[in-house]
């Protein structure tokens, strides 16, 4: 009799950055250890939720209790690993589902997913506890704000990006005022609600923190160093940045880091995996937390992976931990 757990592993997405979860996908098939797990991929797309036999016949998902109803059998998951980037799998839609169904899953819980999921309530709630943010405007469509206005209120350059969503896709680096209407309109494109955020100065540095028998572990983290402007879509998943793993710096700034990423994992109450991404401000000697990733990318492309190979992990062996530990809340 088979005694392996069985797993959902959950693609695709309704958002833009279902392309990236395709991209994780293919690195986590390659990587999870079906010797331990019987694993099942399931595609979430706008038209329903799909799995793919051997032999190509895509069945439908069955919503009401998340089997999937094969001629010979009915699939039952013991856990699901999430790799949906956006919504339905990063905004806390999807974790909320399994709640109901007591399905345990590799990544935050539905409240942690759905505020860090919304960059400025993210940052308020870290504020709020004491950890470094920049000052920014939290503006809605339908309570548009003057480009004057903003400009009063903020420290030029800014940034503005979509509240919701992530891969930096429709985020703009403003210098000049002048230019802020046309930023604004491109975050608009993308979600009801745009952050507009002061620039901090400094290096840019990004970490993945996971929780492993209930211990808080950071990864060795990345110094991004952007061709661009900034680390936009292209920089992050079109080879235009340098990343330098394991980052190359003091003692002194690698402690600052790894305790901050661990406050904000214990602060927002994470699980999972998540990749913090930091601005070290040198004239403050203090990192200034940017946002949380919830699910962050797993591409080839992506800097988790790079991550956990610093540290003399397998990806095999880090797919296995991030289930392991999702079954124990079984």
């Amino acid at each position: 009799m088979n005694t392996r757990p069985v797993i959902a592993f959950l693609t695709g997405g309704y958002s833009g950055e279902a392309e990236i979860s395709y991209k994780s996908a293919l690195t986590i098939e390659k990587n999870v250890d079906t010797d331990k797990f019987d694993v099942y991929q399931i595609d979430i797309r706008p038209d329903g939720w799909w799995y793919k036999t051997a032999a190509g016949v895509e069945i439908a998902i069955d919503k009401n209790d998340f089997t999937i109803p094969l001629e010979t059998q009915r699939i039952q998951f013991d856990a699901a690993l999430i790799g949906i980037h956006g919504t339905p799998g990063e905004d806390g839609k999807l974790q909320g589902y399994f709640d109901m169904l007591g399905i345990p899953y590799t990544s935050c819980d539905a409240a942690t997913s759905a505020l860090t999921f919304n960059k400025r309530y993210t940052v308020a709630v870290a504020a709020f506890a004491g950890i470094k943010v920049a000052r920014s405007l939290h503006l809605f469509r339908d309570r548009p704000m003057a480009p004057a206005s903003i400009a009063a209120q903020l420290q030029m350059p800014v940034f503005v990006k979509p509240n919701n969503g992530g891969s930096s896709i429709g985020m703009s680096k403003v210098t000049d005022p002048g230019d802020l209407a046309d930023a604004l309109e491109k975050a608009f494109r993308e979600d009801e609600q745009v952050l507009v955020e002061e620039f901090i100065s400094g290096r840019e540095f990004t970490i993945g923190v996971f929780r492993q028998k209930g211990e808080i572990v950071t990864l060795p983290f990345t110094e991004v160093i952007t061709k661009k402007e900034f680390f936009d879509f292209e920089a992050k998943y079109q080879g235009l940045s340098e990343e330098i793993t394991p980052a190359q710096v003091d003692e002194d700034i690698a402690v600052k880091i790894r305790s901050a990423a661990r406050r904000v994992y214990e602060v927002f109450n994470c699980r999972g995996i998540i990749r913090i991404d930091f601005i070290y401000n040198e004239l403050e000697a203090e990192p200034y937390m940017l946002e949380i990733n919830t699910v962050p990318g797993q591409s080839e492309a992506s800097i988790v992976p790079q991550q956990v190979r610093a540290m003399g992990w397998t990806l095999r062996d880090f797919y296995s931990a991030l289930i392991e530990e999702a079954l124990t809340d079984k």
